[in-house]
């Protein structure tokens, strides 16, 4: 699958804002990741959000509703429902695409109108670059990890659709090694 650059960066981006929510369930973060102002800072550095200015608890609220709502097409059972989340996310966003070369960077698309907030800029990004994913055919690529102590988001890009782990140097590795460990003592326990 061929992503151009800028999706690849927004999907690394979505990706990243969805696992910084405490959602409670197994291999989840022990603390909310974007718990105030300065993590949002913090994370539109690390992401280069353009455009950042002044923040404040209204647009940490806004940037944690958005969060959520990107958790639920990570959730979405079918593409249809994918789609549908994404439509009315990017809706709400104002999405205003233009082309632009700032900053050292190649001309580019920005989907975010000028002077957006830092929720909309995220919003109208990660957003489209999502819808990207769904008209490939290829939403089943939003995956969860499926080790059991984990529920970290991730994009499959492997040419196969065959990753199952947020990390394979860490859960997949920690679930492999304890498969080797089950069938060793298996087979010792029938000598």
């Amino acid at each position: 699958m061929q992503i151009p650059h800028d999706t690849r960066i927004a999907l690394d981006t979505v990706v990243d804002l969805v696992n910084t929510a405490p959602d409670g369930g197994p291999g989840s973060a022990p603390a909310d990741g974007l718990d105030d102002v300065d993590a949002l800072y913090a994370f539109a550095r690390l992401h280069r959000v353009s455009g950042v200015g002044s923040l404040d608890a209204r647009d940490l609220s806004a940037v944690q509703a958005v969060r959520d709502r990107f958790a639920e097409v990570f959730a979405a059972p079918d593409a249809a429902s994918a789609a549908a989340l994404i439509n009315r996310l990017v809706a709400e966003a104002g999405t205003t695409p233009r082309l632009t070369d700032h900053d050292g960077y190649d001309w580019h698309v920005h989907y975010f109108a000028p002077g957006a907030s830092v929720a909309d800029h995220l919003t109208a990004d990660c957003g489209m670059a999502l819808a990207f994913i769904v008209v490939a055919g290829e939403h089943e690529r939003l995956r969860r990890c499926e080790a059991p102590d984990c529920a970290r988001a991730f994009v499959d890009l492997s040419r196969n659709r065959s990753r199952r782990y947020c990390d394979g140097r860490t859960c997949g590795n920690r679930l492999h090694v304890a498969a080797y460990r089950a069938r060793r003592k298996e087979s010792g326990s029938r000598a």
